[in-house]
């Protein structure tokens, strides 16, 4: 049945009266008449008894009002909820990004605009080696972060983008005339030294060794992807790297080689567990509702 259909037939259930069933629901008498008599073909039993004096319902039609008026108040108590969540969310939503990253956000950021007019989305920007500290600071919402997230006061929400790796070399340096590496072929390279970041982050994108098992030495320290860079072209170290930058950050001298068999790396949502509000919640089910993406330069 059409929800339409259902309206009229629980409209004149609770009126037996088919011109006030009309005016109440603004059609004509015909289009109520015309309506029963498709819902009586459909179930193949009368549903009104009626005279010139009276309509009343037969048992099947009393039958079919309570299970049709059952299912209207289920939609109609889970519409009510959706509208006063929806009230609930506004003001400003401050998301925390890692630069060029915000612009892969904006399907989710558009269609949570179109479900949550009352709330604003802002984008604030981070360091990479400061991922958590806008978070408990309070100073930001949410922040879109690679995993892994390992951080016990902060809850992981829905994967949002996805993207392969690559590896920054300079452009004089021998490896960087190979077409594509695997991660076998890191075990001749020299990694930055990195520190203030979750010690998960340096296993996962600079790992100690090769999947093999083949020790892979360690360069410079560096502090920031800032500092990386400079090292970089030097020659000095080489740089496995999350796959947008290289068509984000292109200076002359830098040579990104795609690594085959790299882990994806895999954007999601974080929050303050103890802070978590509707608009937060609202936010992280619009992104798994939009789903995964992948990242690419051609969006």
């Amino acid at each position: 049945m059409e929800m339409r259909d259902i309206e009229i037939f629980i409209t004149l259930a609770e009126e037996l009266h088919f011109g006030r069933t009309a005016e109440k629901l603004q059609i004509t008498p015909a289009r109520v008449s015309q309506a029963i008599k498709k819902q009586e073909r459909r179930v193949q039993a009368t549903l009104f008894e009626r005279t010139s004096r009276s309509v009343s319902l037969t048992p099947i039609g009393r039958r079919l009002y309570e299970d049709l008026k059952q299912a209207q108040d289920l939609i109609d108590s889970g519409i009510t909820r959706a509208r006063a969540a929806s009230r609930s969310v506004q003001g400003t939503l401050r998301v925390a990004v890692m630069s060029i990253l915000g612009l892969y956000l904006n399907p989710v950021i558009e269609a949570f605009n179109d479900r949550y007019p009352d709330c604003t989305v802002e984008l604030v920007d981070f360091p990479h080696s400061e991922p958590f500290t806008a978070l408990r600071a309070k100073a930001v919402d949410l922040a879109l972060i690679w995993l892994p997230v390992r951080e016990p006061d902060l809850t992981v929400g829905p994967v949002v983008m996805t993207e392969g790796r690559v590896l920054a070399a300079a452009a004089t340096a021998e490896i960087a005339t190979r077409s594509a590496l695997t991660m076998e072929d890191l075990a001749e390279c020299v990694f930055p030294s990195v520190g203030n970041v979750p010690q998960y982050w340096i296993e996962g994108m600079l790992p100690a060794a090769t999947p093999g098992g083949i020790p892979i030495a360690r360069g410079p320290e560096a502090a920031s992807f800032f500092e990386i860079l400079p090292l970089i072209m030097s020659g000095a170290v080489v740089s496995p790297m999350n796959a947008h930058v290289a068509w984000t950050y292109t200076p002359p001298n830098i040579t990104y080689i795609p690594i085959t068999d790299a882990p994806v790396t895999e954007w999601t949502l974080i929050w303050l567990t103890d802070t978590e509000t509707a608009a937060v919640r609202a936010f992280a089910d619009t992104a798994r509702d939009i789903g995964i993406r992948e990242i690419t330069d051609e969006n």
